[in-house]
C-alpha cells in the first residue's frame, strides 16, 4: 500500500506509464497479428493439396505438363492426380483458380469440410460446382448456388461455400479449369499418393527427365517471397516498441526519483533491499499485465485498420490473398503479454538497480542521484560506442537482411545512447562560458533537467531520424519509380487476350489498322532457376525497346544478341540472387531441354518480387512452343488510343481479358505503390506520435519536481511569466538540438535502407536522393512536438501560487 500510494498522488506519471507500455505492446502486437494472418493464409493456400506431406510432380522445364504424361504414369501404376492452377478476374479482383480431379485425388490430402464436401458424392456424380470460402463469397456479394461470371465473359459453375476452402481461391473440376483458362490437355502439377504401388516402375523409365519431384515447402513460394515484406513490418514494429519503452523507462525513472523520500523512510524503519525490490517487481508485473492487455486490444484494432492496405500490397506485389478478418490465436495473446512484461522489466531495470545501490542516508539527496546519473552517463557512453562498433561490424562482415537490420539497430541505439552524453557535455560548456546568474542557471538547470528528459529526447531522436530516413527512402523510391514507369510504359495501349488463338486473331486484325504503328507481342512463361521462380518474356526487337528500355549495364550490341537468340536480359534482382553479370552464361530450362544463353544486359525491375528474364521472341517460340502468348503492347498514333480500344472491344468482346491505355496502367501502378507504403507511413506517424507522448509525459511528471528549482529564482525577483518563457526556450532548444542530431542520423538510415536492406530484401538497389524540404518539415515537427508537449506542464508551473512556491523553503529541500 505504501508503494501504491505514490500512483494516487502522481496520476499523470501513472497514466504515462500505462500509455507507454500499452502503446509499445499495441504497435508490436498489431503488426504481429498482420504477419500471423498473412502466414496462415499462405499455409492454407499451400496446404490445400499437401496435407499428410504429399509431394508433387512438376515439369523439369518450367512449363505446363502435357496431359499424356499423366496418362502414361497412371497406366504404369503411379497413383497421381492432376491439378491445374491459374488466375482469373472476377468483379475486378484477381482470384486463384484450382482445377482438380475428384476421382483420383486421395481424400487424406484434403482437410475438414473440404473432405466432407468431396465425400458427399456430388462431385463424383458429375455435378459441376465451384467451391469457395464463405468469406470470399461475402466479399463478392454472392450466395450459394450463384453462377460466377468472370470479367472475360466466361462463366463458372454455381458456387458452394465450404469453410476450409482457402480465402481468395476457387476450386473446380479440372475439365472446367482447362476450358476456362484455355489450357486444354495442360496440367500444372501432379499430386503423388504415398506409398506408391510397389510394382510401379521408376519415374524416369516412364517419363524420362520430363518431370521432377518437389516438396510442399518448395511449392510455397508466397511464404518465401513475402519474408522480406513481413520482416520490414516487424522491424518497424520493433522500432515503435522501442520508442514506447522509452516512455516506460522515463516514467519509471521519474517514479523512482519521486519515491526517494518513501524509499529512505522504508529503509530506515528496517525494510530490506530484497523485500523492497521484490515489492516493486510485483507492482511492475501487475501494471504490465493491465497495460499489456489494453495494448493487445488496441493492437487488434490497429491490425484491423491496416489489414486492407497490407492485403492490397501483398496482392499487388506477390499475388497473395489474405483473409479479410483477423483471427489471432492464443499464441498471439500470450506473446503480446510476454512482450509487455519483458519490456516493463527492461525499462524499469536501471531504476531498480539505482535504488538497490544507493546508501540509505543519501537516497533522498538530489546530489547523490546526480553523481549516480553522471556515472550512468559514462556507462551509457560506453554502451553507445559498443552499439556503433557492432553496427560497423555488421556492415563490414554481414551479407544478409538480418545484418542490414543489425546495422540500423546498432546505429539507432548507439546514437540514442550517445545523445544525453553529448548534451551533458554541451550544457557543461554552456555553463562554463556563460556570464550572469540567469544565464548560468539556465545551463546548470538544463543539466539537472537532462536526467529526467534524456529518455524522452532519445525517443524523439529515434522518431525524427526514422521520419527523415523512411521519408527519404519512400520519396526516392517514388521518384525512381515514376521515372522508371515513364521509360518502361512507352506503348500507348496494352492488351491481354483470353487465350493464344484469340491473341493471334487480334494481332492479325491489328495489322490492318492504319493507326497502329507497331505491334509488340509479349509472350510469357514461368520457370525455376536455382529453385527460384522466374518469369521468362519473349520480346520482338523494335526501336521502342532500344530507345526507352532502361538498363543498369549492358554489352555492346545487346539487342542484336537478344534478337539472334544468343543473349538474354535479366532483372537486377535475378542477377544479384544468382551472382550473374554481363558475359555470364545462364542455363535456362525449357520445353526442349536446357538452353544456354549469355547475359548481355541487366535492367531494373522495381516492385517485382520474382526474377525476370527477357529473350528474343523467335528464341522464345522455339523453346516454349506451347507457352502463353496473350499479351500485346501497341504503339498507336497520337490521340487515337481511345478509338482503337473501343474498336477492339466492339470487335472481339469476350476474346479480350483486359485492354487499357498507358495512362491507366501508370495510374494503377502508382496506386499500388501508394498502397504498398501506406502501412509504412502509418507506422511512421504512430512512432512520431509516441515520441511526442514520451516528451509530454516526462515534462508533466517533472513539473512538480521542478518547483524546487524554480522557487529560488522566483524568490529572487524573476517573474513567473519570465520563468515560463525560459522553460519553454530550454525545451525548444533541446528539441532543436535533437533535430540537428536526427538529420545526419536520418540520412545515414536512408542510405542503409536503400543500399543494404532494400538490396537484401528485394534484390534491387535504389539511387540515394536527399530532399531538403523534408528536413525543414522535420525541424518544424520537432518544434511543434516540443511546444505541444511543454505547454501544459509550463502552464501548470506558471500558475503556481506564491504560497506553493514559498512552501518549498519550509520543508527539507
Amino acid at each position: 500500500m505504501t508503494l501504491a500510494s505514490h500512483w494516487r498522488r502522481h496520476k499523470m506519471n501513472f497514466a504515462a506509464l500505462l500509455v507507454g507500455l500499452g502503446v509499445a505492446t499495441a504497435l508490436w502486437s498489431g503488426v504481429q497479428a498482420l504477419n500471423q494472418q498473412a502466414r496462415e493464409s499462405y499455409d492454407r493456400a499451400a496446404a490445400i493439396f499437401t496435407n499428410g506431406g504429399a509431394k508433387s510432380l512438376v515439369t523439369a522445364r518450367g512449363a505446363f505438363i502435357p496431359q499424356d504424361l499423366y496418362i502414361k504414369l497412371r497406366l504404369a501404376g503411379w497413383k497421381t492426380s492432376p491439378v491445374l492452377e491459374g488466375t482469373i478476374r472476377l468483379q475486378g479482383r484477381s482470384l486463384r483458380l484450382i482445377g482438380f480431379e475428384p476421382m483420383t485425388l486421395p481424400r487424406q490430402f484434403w482437410s475438414g469440410s473440404l473432405r466432407d464436401q468431396i465425400g458427399s458424392g456430388e462431385l463424383f456424380s458429375g455435378k459441376q460446382m465451384t467451391i469457395a470460402s464463405p468469406q470470399t463469397l461475402r466479399e463478392l456479394a454472392l450466395k450459394d448456388g450463384a453462377p460466377l461470371h468472370a470479367d472475360n465473359g466466361k462463366t463458372l459453375p454455381p458456387v458452394t461455400s465450404v469453410g476450409d476452402a482457402p480465402y481468395g481461391t476457387l476450386i473446380v473440376d479440372i475439365g472446367v479449369a482447362q476450358d476456362f483458362l484455355g489450357r486444354l490437355e495442360k496440367l500444372s502439377r501432379l499430386i503423388v499418393g504415398d506409398p506408391q504401388i510397389i510394382a510401379a516402375p521408376p519415374l524416369a523409365s516412364v517419363v524420362g527427365d520430363e518431370l521432377r519431384f518437389v516438396d510442399a515447402e518448395e511449392e510455397n513460394d508466397l511464404a518465401r517471397l513475402t519474408d522480406s515484406f513481413h520482416m520490414n513490418l516487424t522491424a518497424f514494429a520493433g522500432l515503435a516498441y522501442l520508442v514506447g519503452l522509452f516512455i516506460v523507462h522515463a516514467s519509471f525513472g521519474l517514479a523512482f526519483e519521486q519515491r526517494r523520500p518513501i524509499v529512505r523512510t522504508m529503509r530506515a524503519v528496517g525494510v530490506s533491499v530484497r523485500t523492497l525490490i521484490a515489492s516493486m517487481l510485483v507492482e511492475l508485473v501487475i501494471l504490465a499485465t493491465i497495460s499489456g492487455a489494453a495494448g493487445l486490444f488496441c493492437g487488434y484494432l490497429i491490425a484491423s485498420t491496416l489489414l486492407p492496405d497490407v492485403s492490397a500490397s501483398l496482392e499487388d506485389l506477390y499475388g497473395a490473398q489474405l483473409g479479410g478478418r483477423l483471427s489471432p490465436g492464443f499464441s498471439w495473446w500470450a506473446s503480446g503479454l510476454s512482450m509487455a512484461l519483458v519490456g516493463a522489466l527492461v525499462a524499469a531495470g536501471s531504476g531498480l538497480y539505482k535504488t538497490s545501490r544507493l546508501p540509505v542516508l543519501s537516497s533522498a539527496q538530489p546530489f547523490a542521484w546526480r553523481e549516480l546519473q553522471q556515472k550512468y552517463l559514462n556507462r551509457q557512453g560506453l554502451f553507445a560506442i559498443a552499439a556503433l562498433a557492432l553496427s560497423f561490424a555488421a556492415y563490414v562482415l554481414g551479407a544478409s537482411l538480418y545484418s542490414g537490420f543489425a546495422v540500423i539497430a546498432g546505429l539507432l541505439l548507439g546514437s540514442a545512447f550517445l545523445l544525453p552524453v553529448i548534451f551533458s557535455a554541451l550544457l557543461t560548456l554552456g555553463e562554463r562560458f556563460s556570464h550572469g546568474p540567469i544565464t548560468q542557471w539556465f545551463w546548470a538547470d538544463g543539466r539537472q533537467q537532462l536526467s529526467g528528459l534524456s529518455l524522452a529526447l532519445m525517443a524523439l531522436l529515434v522518431a525524427l531520424s526514422t521520419n527523415v530516413g523512411v521519408g527519404a527512402m519512400v520519396e526516392g523510391f517514388r521518384k525512381t519509380f515514376v521515372e522508371w514507369l515513364d521509360e518502361r510504359l512507352v506503348a500507348e495501349a496494352y492488351l491481354e487476350a483470353t487465350n493464344n488463338s484469340a491473341a493471334l486473331k487480334i494481332e492479325s486484325w491489328l495489322g490492318g489498322r492504319p493507326e497502329v504503328l507497331a505491334i509488340l507481342p509479349v509472350w510469357k512463361t514461368r520457370i525455376r532457376l536455382s529453385g527460384w521462380p522466374v518469369e521468362v518474356m519473349g520480346l520482338r526487337s523494335h526501336e521502342t525497346y532500344r530507345e526507352h528500355f532502361q538498363m543498369l549495364s549492358g554489352a555492346p550490341e545487346a539487342w542484336e544478341s537478344v534478337q539472334s537468340g544468343a543473349g538474354a536480359l535479366i532483372s537486377e534482382q535475378l542477377a544479384r540472387r544468382l551472382g550473374l553479370e554481363i558475359g555470364s552464361r545462364v542455363e535456362i530450362p525449357s520445353d526442349l531441354g536446357v538452353w544456354r544463353a549469355t547475359v548481355v544486359g541487366i535492367y531494373p525491375d522495381y516492385g517485382n518480387a520474382k526474377g525476370q528474364l527477357r529473350v528474343g521472341i523467335d528464341a522464345f517460340a522455339a523453346h516454349w512452343p506451347q507457352a502463353q502468348r496473350t499479351n500485346i503492347s501497341l504503339r498507336v498514333a497520337r490521340d487515337m488510343t481511345p478509338q482503337l480500344i473501343e474498336a477492339l472491344q466492339s470487335e472481339f468482346g469476350g476474346d479480350i481479358a483486359r485492354v487499357t491505355d498507358q495512362a491507366t496502367v501508370k495510374q494503377i501502378s502508382m496506386a499500388i505503390f501508394e498502397r504498398t507504403f501506406a502501412v509504412t507511413a502509418a507506422l511512421n506517424a504512430l512512432t512520431l506520435a509516441v515520441s511526442a507522448i514520451a516528451l509530454f509525459a516526462s515534462l508533466l511528471a517533472l513539473a512538480n519536481i521542478r518547483i524546487a528549482q524554480i522557487a529560488p529564482l522566483w524568490a529572487m525577483g524573476v517573474p513567473r511569466a519570465r520563468i515560463a518563457q525560459i522553460e519553454l526556450a530550454r525545451i525548444v532548444l533541446f528539441a532543436l538540438a535533437t533535430a540537428v542530431a536526427a538529420l545526419p542520423l536520418g540520412l545515414a538510415l536512408a542510405w542503409c535502407l536503400v543500399s543494404i536492406v532494400n538490396v537484401q530484401a528485394f534484390g534491387w538497389r535504389l539511387p540515394f536522393f536527399v530532399f531538403p524540404h523534408q528536413w525543414a518539415q522535420m525541424f518544424l515537427m520537432a518544434i511543434a512536438t516540443a511546444v505541444a508537449a511543454s505547454i501544459a506542464p509550463i502552464f501548470q508551473l506558471s500558475r503556481k501560487s506564491p504560497a506553493e512556491l514559498l512552501r518549498i523553503f519550509s520543508n527539507e529541500r
